[in-house]
This record gives structure tokens, sequence and C-alpha cells, in this order.
């Protein structure tokens, strides 16, 4: 998978606009006084785009260790660390 930054999306890549349903305006100001304005300066598409950023790697990470887990597993290996 190939990882991206925001500068470095495609200019002729689709954008899309996103809606959100039933978020409580508390979560969503509590997200922009403690994130988006002291991080982001006040630019909740910048601090959105992040976020989705920050948990996609985060995934990949989580995935890539749950793959080397099996693979010892397969190969009756212990993994090099220990899980706290």
């Amino acid at each position: 998978m190939k990882k991206r930054t925001a500068n470095s999306i495609n200019k002729n890549e689709l954008l899309v606009d996103l809606t959100f349903h039933n978020v409580p305006a508390s979560l969503f100001t509590e997200f922009k006084e403690r994130i988006v304005k002291p991080y982001f300066k006040g630019n909740m598409n910048s601090a959105i785009q992040d976020l989705i950023q920050k948990a996609l790697a985060e995934q990949e990470f989580v995935h890539s260790h749950i793959t080397h887990l099996r693979n010892c597993e397969d190969n009756s290996e212990q993994p090099s660390y220990r899980l706290a």
C-alpha cells in the first residue's frame, strides 16, 4: 500500500465531501477546542484528513504485527518480543 500525506495527494484525485450525522455537539466542540484550534490552526479539514491518515497508519502497523505473530506461530517460533 502506498503511503500518502496531505501534501502528496494527486491533483487529479477525486475529492469527496463528508457529512457527519448524530455527532454530539459537545464531542465536536471538544475536538475543535482541544485538537483543531491548537494543532491545525482551526482548520477542521486538515484535522480530519490527519485523523484518517493516522488511523490508516495505525491499522497497517497492527495488521503487520498480527501477521508477524501468526507467522511465528505457524513456524513454531517464539516472537522476538513479549506482549505486556
